[in-house]
């Protein structure tokens, strides 16, 4: 196939891209090109076991998006917030502990999008709280160093957001 990348798969349709990434530091790079393009109200959601990369993809998206602070796991705190010189707001949250849906109500998820971007990990847990409109990014452990990360847009703004991606990583951009 002309001008086939190995390190990606077929682009699956328009809605979604599926990507293997072969160390550490490339999936903090595909975070950083994905935190250069994002906007307040935005909202990513990040589905994998333990250790299957989300917090390493999520240091680059704060890297890119110009965090002024350090990313760790929001495992036990439920929710970081990260800042911007320009005072925008990214907000992390890991509802890996999330007893129940009043306890994820009470995080108050439109009050964040109204103030800056949003990166939700194990978004399943939120069910119907978590927009209908988002990137949804799931990663499955391949080997040690290995992960898959599938893309799928749901949304104008996320297809144009993943259209970035793409352009980024396969289009020379």
């Amino acid at each position: 196939m002309q001008g086939y990348n190995s390190s990606a798969m077929p682009i699956l349709d328009s809605h979604s891209l599926e990507f293997f990434s072969k160390s550490p530091e490339q999936t903090r790079r595909i975070g950083m090109r994905l935190g250069s393009v994002l906007k307040k109200g935005d909202v990513l959601c990040l589905q994998g076991d333990l250790g299957a990369g989300k917090t390493t993809f999520v240091q680059g998206i704060a890297q890119g998006w110009g965090s002024l602070d350090s990313v760790s796991s929001p495992t036990f705190i439920i929710v970081n917030m990260y800042r911007r010189a320009d005072e925008a707001q990214l907000f992390h949250l890991d509802t890996y502990r999330l007893e129940s849906q009043p306890e994820a109500e009470e995080l108050d998820l439109d009050s964040m999008l109204n103030e800056g971007a949003l990166i939700v990990e194990w978004p399943e847990r939120l069910g119907n709280l978590i927009p209908e409109e988002r990137l949804w990014i799931k990663f499955d452990h391949v080997s040690d160093e290995q992960r898959l990360m599938s893309f799928n847009a749901n949304g104008s703004r996320y297809d144009g957001l993943l259209d970035d991606i793409r352009q980024s990583m396969f289009g020379g951009g």
